[in-house]
């Protein structure tokens, strides 16, 4: 996909303040057993053609306005995905300032879990 600069330039910045892991680190935070919520943060249109089997849908366009309302507990572990990776960074970084603690994007995003092989639900 062809990102503009200045959506490059928030991605970037987000990137700097949050964690990011790949698919077999999520992979393992997801098997310990642990109350760990995957995200899947792309468009309700994306959504519905297809997601990780376990995730849970809050678009990045509602995300600051419902995470507190799905997990008001801040030390809630959370996995965000999107497409690629970029939004679902920039959604961790919104989340880190309503005060999560322990959010992280996944590295690829949906493409990644797709590659990897990662159970798909519709």
């Amino acid at each position: 996909m062809d990102h503009s600069p200045g959506f490059l330039k928030l991605v970037a910045e987000a990137k700097k303040n949050i964690t990011e892991i790949s698919v077999a680190e999520a992979r393992a935070r997801l098997a310990v057993g642990n109350k760990v919520v995957l995200l899947d943060v792309r468009e309700d249109h994306e959504w519905s053609a297809g997601h990780a089997a376990e995730a849970v849908h809050l678009g990045k366009g509602i995300l600051e306005r419902d995470l507190e309302k799905l997990y008001p507990q801040p030390n809630t572990e959370i996995i965000m995905y999107c497409g690629g990776g970029f939004r679902s960074a920039m959604s961790c970084d919104a989340a880190q300032k309503m005060g999560y603690q322990k959010v992280s994007s996944l590295i690829g995003g949906y493409k990644a879990l797709v590659a990897a092989g990662w159970p798909m639900a519709k």
